[in-house]
């Protein structure tokens, strides 16, 4: 290769790096943060679920939990809503993850049993099992574009809504039928929303 040509490879490898120095500012998560974190949403409350379903939880503990996932959901919210997340703010959100994975984990595995077979239980099991489905499918919307950070912002302020009425509802151990119904009502209205936003995008 002449010295021309060098100095030409040279230049055009020092001007690729240039351009994506500026495509990935410093600071920046890396691809896929968004659905990464909303991701995580998905699997701890699939937990929750498969912890009623298998009585490690009573109806009480996964209020509990469900009260933590609506603080996570409205951080979540927060921070999307201001833009792509920053490492930091991933870093934040990870570290509440975390303590909410042990707090599933701790509630899972102490004396206390539930009862999977009370209708109680069976009206939690079946509004967590949704809770996951709906962040899945945000967290797929994040994925594959169809979604903006503002639009994830939003949906995390409705499924924060939704656990928090989940928290509750089971707060005294009892999860009635009107109030399922509320809360059936509120995921309908959240499912049309996922589903309207990632249509659009």
């Amino acid at each position: 290769m002449s010295f021309a040509r060098s100095l030409v490879a040279t230049a055009a490898a020092l001007l690729a790096g240039a351009a994506f120095a500026q495509a990935t500012p410093p600071g920046s998560p890396p691809a896929g943060a968004t659905a990464q974190v909303v991701q995580r949403q998905a699997n701890q409350q699939q937990r929750i679920e498969a912890g009623l379903k298998d009585g490690s939880l009573t109806t009480r503990e996964a209020s509990r939990l469900e009260r933590g996932e609506a603080g996570l959901d409205r951080q979540i919210a927060r921070d999307e809503a201001k833009g792509p997340l920053t490492r930091q703010e991933q870093a934040q959100i990870e570290r509440r993850e975390n303590r909410l994975s042990r707090a599933i984990h701790d509630e899972r595995t102490d004396a206390a049993r539930g009862h999977p077979d009370s209708a109680a239980s069976r009206r939690l099991q079946a509004d967590v099992a949704r809770n996951a489905n709906q962040d899945q499918r945000i967290a797929n919307g994040a994925r594959d574009g169809q979604l903006t950070n503002r639009e994830v912002a939003g949906l995390e302020r409705g499924q924060a809504r939704v656990d928090g009425m989940e928290a509750r509802a089971g707060r005294d151990g009892h999860v009635g039928g009107r109030e399922q119904q509320r809360i059936q009502r509120a995921q309908d209205h959240q499912g049309r929303r996922i589903h309207a936003e990632r249509r659009a995008g």
